[in-house]
Formats: structure tokens, C-alpha cells, sequence
């Protein structure tokens, strides 16, 4: 038995069946023996070994996929008036390949680099010491959350960072849409009902239609990054690019899901040891995020967002003159990055920001 499984044993007998939010948080950020915390989750390009890892991120697939995001801010950052400094910001920027990636093909754009002020957000030590080396010609500063930033104009990405922020689970039972909790049968960790409910105002339209059993999920810490970000913008003007999977309308279902070496595992096995996540309603945060006084475009599939930015044309021009086996890396990673059975459909790019000057250009978006 893990030393985190013996904490959770404890705080459930004192204090009765957890919800998935705080167990989640344990086994993610666990000082002493959260995953984020003491692993080396992400496999790729960037590591030793290209199979390593838990689980590899887009920008571990191509170079391609940081260029198109530094296509996207060079593009916003003028739209914004080429503020002059700006803090550039990585929300859980894993190994730094993207950051780097994005560094590389903003240095065309004049004056871009120059007024930056590069933020990483990141909580895990091991990733941190990784995108030190990485990264290790640029100016970076670490910081811990969106407070700690500089009060001036922002532009924030994120790449599968939401789906990693603690949720909450609903089930429907005799009308009533109970917590589902994390605590112990026949001394085992299982899921377990809670005495919380959920007032059916937060429900989608056709929750009545539901049979028992169904699932409902919600994510305050999501929609309470969103509102901070929000608040930065509409203060001293932003914008941010948050690529995640997720569904673009809100709906029922179960996304609970684990991730060690490649496969999916019972979230409740070893905690500590797996990577925790679940699919993100872009619906709820790009209401969340208008709520705010934020402009919203349509959120989009990350297949359409790369595609539209010219993942085909950098493509191409990647591997003009090169051999048979480029141009069919080339090929496959532009597949894997935009490809509809591939992450093209199930990943999703969404955007918000002020001033009201973006509501006319936000690349990438239709």
C-alpha cells in the first residue's frame, strides 16, 4: 500500500467519503507523493526516450504544433497594439517543448521577443528543472498561479492543462443528482455516494430525460482560472489559447480516466501513481469566460484551429528538399496533430480575452 493510499485511508475515516475534487488534488499535487510532484510524466521527442513518459502531449509530436501556437500570439499580440512589455504565460508547460518551439518561430516577428516577460506556471519540481534545461537561453520566471503575474497586458496558453484541474462528478438517483465521493467498500477505494446535491439550475436543458445512473460533471477550479483570467484582461487587456479535450456543448457522461505508461488505468489504482484528467465543457467556460466581459469566438476542434494557422503549408515547407522518410514524418505528424481519428476531433481549441478590439480577428478562429 502507498503512503498516499494510507493518507486517504485516514482523512476518509476521519472526516467520511472524499470528493473526487480533493481526491484528485491529493493524487496530482501531493507534496510528498502527488504524480506531478516525484514522476516524469511525459514521454516524446524531448525525452530520453521517445516511448517514455506516461503519456505524450501534441507538442511532443512536432515542432509544428509550438509554431502554430507562436504563430497565434505574434498574430493576437498585434491586434492587441504590440504592448510593450507583455507577460508571455504556459500553463503547465510540461517539458518546455512547446514554449521553446514557439520562442524559435516568434524571433521573426521584430520587436515580439523584445517585449516579452515569459511566465511558466508550474507546480511540479521535475518539470521545472526539465524546461530549465530546455529553455535555458531565455529569460524565464517561474511562478505558481495566474496571482503572482505582473499587472500588464497578457497573453496566456495552455496546452492540456484544464483537463488536469480538479472536477466534480454528479449521479443521478430518483430525480436527485448526487455527489459521487471516493471512499472505501469491503476495504477497497470505490466510489461512493455523498450527501451533497446539485441544484438542477446547473444542469443541461434535458436533465429530465436522464435514466438514474447518469453523469454529470462540473469544474469550479476551471471556471474560477477562467474568471481570474478574465479579471487580468479586462484590467490591463489579453487574451488566452487553452487546448484541451472536451466537448464543445455541455453534456452527461463519465470522463473519470487514468493514464500510466500509455494505457488507461482505474483511476482509483495506485493513487499517486497515474496521471488523473477528464474531458473539459468548453460550453460552461466560454459562458463562464462572456459572463466576465470577455470576447468569445466559437471554440473550434484542434484539427480546424492548426490547419487554419497553416499547419499544412509550414508542413510543406519543412519538407521541401528533404528525403522520403522527413516528408512521411511530416506526414504523420500532421495526421496525429489535426487528423479527425486522430487528436484533430477530440482535442479543442478555445479562446477569450479583451479588449473588444478582438471580436474582429482571432486567428485560427472562424
Amino acid at each position: 500500500m502507498s503512503p498516499l493510499e494510507l493518507e486517504l485511508r485516514e482523512r476518509i475515516a476521519s472526516d467520511g467519503p472524499m470528493a473526487i475534487s480533493d481526491y484528485m488534488s491529493l493524487c496530482l499535487t501531493h507534496p510528498e507523493h502527488g504524480y506531478y510532484t516525484t514522476n516524469h510524466p511525459i514521454g516524446g521527442r524531448a525525452s530520453a526516450q521517445r516511448s517514455g513518459g506516461d503519456f505524450i502531449t501534441a507538442p511532443e509530436v512536432s515542432q509544428m504544433f509550438g509554431e502554430m501556437i507562436g504563430v497565434w500570439c505574434m498574430e493576437v499580440w498585434q491586434v492587441l497594439g504590440k504592448p510593450h512589455p507583455f507577460s508571455l504565460v504556459e500553463l503547465g508547460p510540461g517539458r518546455g517543448t512547446l514554449m521553446r518551439d514557439l520562442l524559435r518561430v516568434a524571433s521573426a516577428l521584430p520587436g515580439f521577443l523584445p517585449a516579452a516577460d515569459i511566465h511558466l506556471v508550474e507546480i511540479s519540481p521535475t518539470l521545472a528543472e526539465q524546461q530549465s534545461l530546455l529553455l535555458s537561453q531565455a529569460q524565464i520566471k517561474w511562478v505558481s498561479g495566474i496571482d503572482a503575474l505582473p499587472a500588464q497586458p497578457t497573453l496566456v496558453i495552455g496546452n492540456e492543462f484544464l483537463d488536469a484541474l480538479p472536477f466534480r462528478q454528479w449521479v443521478k438517483a430518483q430525480g436527485d443528482w448526487r455527489e459521487r465521493g471516493v471512499g472505501f467498500v469491503d476495504d477497497q477505494l470505490s466510489f461512493v455516494a455523498r450527501p451533497a446535491t446539485l441544484d438542477v439550475i446547473t444542469l443541461p436543458k434535458d436533465h429530465q430525460t436522464q435514466p438514474d445512473g447518469a453523469v454529470f460533471e462540473t469544474a469550479p477550479a476551471r471556471g474560477a482560472l477562467v474568471t481570474q483570467l478574465a479579471d487580468l484582461f479586462n484590467a490591463h487587456t489579453g487574451a488566452a489559447l487553452l487546448i484541451d479535450y472536451g466537448h464543445l456543448t455541455s453534456g452527461f457522461g463519465d470522463t473519470f480516466q487514468a493514464m500510466r505508461a500509455h494505457e488507461y488505468v482505474d483511476p482509483l489504482e495506485a493513487p499517486g501513481n497515474a496521471d488523473l484528467t477528464s474531458h473539459v465543457d468548453f460550453a460552461a467556460l466560454a459562458n463562464t469566460a462572456s459572463d466576465n466581459g470577455c470576447v468569445v469566438p466559437p471554440a473550434t476542434t484542434q484539427g480546424a484551429f492548426l490547419l487554419s494557422l497553416g499547419l499544412l503549408e509550414r508542413a510543406g515547407n519543412l519538407g521541401a528538399g528533404r528525403d522520403a522518410a522527413i516528408q512521411n514524418q511530416l506526414r504523420d505528424a500532421v495526421e496525429r496533430l489535426a487528423g479527425p481519428e486522430q487528436m484533430g476531433e477530440l482535442f479543442k481549441a478555445f479562446a477569450f480575452g479583451a479588449p473588444a478590439a478582438l471580436d474582429e480577428r482571432w486567428p485560427g478562429f472562424a
